[in-house]
């Protein structure tokens, strides 16, 4: 009989479609499922406060799930995953080690270097492809390089899903336990937790549910509710029309395979061509972080620097810290900006309309460097995922691949009357405007006085006047992106 089999947990803390998991359990040997603390290996994208709070809930929700199979999680902490791991072979007499990959530049290192390692002792060491739909390398131009557009990309996957995407795996009824009185540490001595004293974790214990138990709810509610309307409805801030999958998929508590499948069962027998087409929309959205992974393997410097060249020395302006403070406590006098970035600092989480809106208003109104923006959204996102949040703010910044132009600069005011008409998203998280009407509420400084104050409003008390002209802001960066074009 095989020795024991040590199944890593990293971002995939489920056990449905868990390949790693699976295979070890096909050995028909102890296993043994493992997670390591291990943030310095993230190097300076080591997880941010929000993440933190989420991995904690998750773990906890992890471990509850595995003793229902038969299975003990060892929670370890160490600066080096390697170390952790010869540590615990000495200790449990292992002779493999299973995991499922990780796409981002730092971790494939570290994974690469554990696993020659790893296999120098004499360890069999696999790893499986459990995060994503389609391997980086998987998919790739007729000239054999990266894509660096999203529609062609995206037919690519289309094509080769028909034939490569298998059904998700089942979840695992019963599994050998390791038979040892093994331990490892208790999860609240990782410390993930924010201080007691200051819980600002409040709105998101109301709002989130981590967990697989959490995501597979999320996903069945978004299946028999939102699909169907997903096209028009997603760019909704104040209505409730997107699946809220994207902190369950960036912990892995749910696989896009999975996803992918269930979304297509939902649809397949339906005589609705309507939700059939909404249903194709929303599997563009999971290949767009498909996408974001993609370019992230292939490009791994656009971390740190802009994919497009001509924006290597683009002109930022110096970190205004009163402005980027404005614009991170949601006091930036622009309401549908205010109210996104509230949102995020009560439940973690953002509104994608809204995401583009706030970033655009920082890069182009601002003027301050998407990078800035980046890491404030890394330590209060619950789904802080490295490809995604570098993708997403180079596309709206017009300096990543297939990214939206520099020129096209969100007009707060209009996106706020386009996608929140009735100002209900702005009541939600500007409540100091709640008694304003539809007609200004997107603009309070377009009201008199006299009807400011009989709403309760006293702009510059109550509320902050807009810390820039959005027109002027817009020309003044239009006219940098000219000089740049020009040299």
């Amino acid at each position: 009989m095989s020795k024991a089999t040590i199944v890593l947990f990293r971002n995939d803390l489920r056990l449905e479609d868990n390949p790693a998991l699976c295979a070890a359990i096909a050995r028909d040997a102890p296993v043994i499922p493992v997670f390591i603390w291990s943030p310095e290996e993230d190097g300076p994208w080591s997880p941010g406060g929000a993440s933190r709070w989420w991995l904690h809930h998750s773990l906890s929700a992890l471990k509850k799930e595995l003793e229902s199979i038969g299975l003990k999680l060892i929670i370890l902490r160490h600066e080096s995953s390697l170390a952790a791991i010869e540590k615990l072979i000495e200790r449990c007499g292992g002779d493999c080690v299973f995991w499922n990959r990780r796409y981002e530049p730092l971790l494939i290192d570290v994974d690469k270097k554990n696993k020659i390692a790893l296999k120098n002792k004499g360890l069999e060491v696999k790893s499986f492809p459990g995060n994503l739909i389609f391997e980086p390398w998987t998919i790739a131009t007729a000239g054999g390089t990266a894509y660096k557009v999203y529609t062609p990309y995206w037919r690519a996957c289309r094509e080769a899903a028909e034939e490569s995407v298998k059904p998700p795996l089942k979840r695992p009824e019963h599994a050998p336990g390791f038979a040892s009185d093994l331990s490892g540490l208790a999860l609240e001595e990782l410390d993930l937790l924010p201080d007691p004293k200051i819980d600002w974790a409040k709105g998101m214990r109301a709002f989130w549910k981590p967990g697989e138990a959490g995501a597979r709810t999320r996903l069945k509610t978004f299946l028999t509710k939102a699909i169907s309307e997903y096209q028009t409805e997603r760019d909704r801030p104040d209505h409730d029309g997107v699946s809220y999958l994207s902190p369950h998929l960036h912990f892995g508590e749910i696989s896009p395979r999975f996803v992918w499948q269930e979304v297509q069962d939902a649809v397949r027998h339906s005589t609705s061509e309507k939700k059939k087409k909404n249903a194709e929309v929303y599997l563009k959205e999971v290949v767009w972080r498909e996408f974001a992974h993609h370019v992230l393997y292939h490009f791994p410097g656009t971390v740190e620097e802009p994919l497009r060249e001509s924006f290597r020395d683009f002109p930022w302006s110096a970190k205004d810290r009163e402005l980027f403070r404005s614009w991170k406590k949601g006091n930036t006098g622009y309401p549908i900006v205010d109210a996104g970035m509230r949102q995020l600092w009560t439940t973690g989480w953002m509104h994608n309309r809204v995401r583009m809106i706030v970033a655009s208003f920082l890069t182009k109104d601002l003027l301050i460097s998407w990078k800035d923006g980046a890491e404030w959204f890394w330590d209060t996102l619950v789904d802080a995922d490295l490809a995604s949040n570098t993708f997403g703010w180079q596309w709206t910044a017009g300096c990543g691949a297939d990214a939206a132009p520099f020129f096209r600069i969100f007009n707060p005011v209009l996106q706020g009357k386009k996608f929140d008409p009735r100002g209900d998203y702005v009541r939600t998280y500007v409540p100091e405007l709640k008694n304003a009407p539809d007609k200004w509420i997107h603009e309070p400084w377009s009201a008199s006085p006299e009807d400011l104050a009989a709403c309760g409003i006293e702009l510059g008390k109550t509320y902050p006047y807009p810390v820039v002209d959005h027109g002027q802001a817009r020309k003044k960066a239009l006219a940098i992106f000219s000089e740049i074009k020009q040299n």
